[in-house]
């Protein structure tokens, strides 16, 4: 059975497998709090590297959770307008 990995775990995983600048949402306690703080798109980041038990984005910053996201551009097809 294939284990579900999600959250910061798969922002790891996808950097072990190659993966570089990872849209995420970062926090430093925890992926839930990440999350959250996504609603008002404050804390993102662009994850290159996991060192030293942080992750790292490209703008020198170090955060201790990082889930990966998907931004996706709007249009008139996909807002149903």
């Amino acid at each position: 059975m294939i284990k579900e990995v999600r959250g910061s775990e798969l922002t790891r995983a996808m950097l072990e497998d190659g993966h570089d600048e990872i849209w995420c949402a970062v926090d430093d306690s925890c992926d839930k709090e990440a999350m959250t703080n996504l609603d008002n798109n404050d804390f993102t980041a662009h994850i290159v590297s996991f060192e030293n038990g942080m992750f790292h984005c490209t703008g020198g910053m170090a955060w201790l959770c990082a889930v990966p996201i998907k931004l996706v551009a709007l249009t008139r097809a996909n807002e149903g307008i």
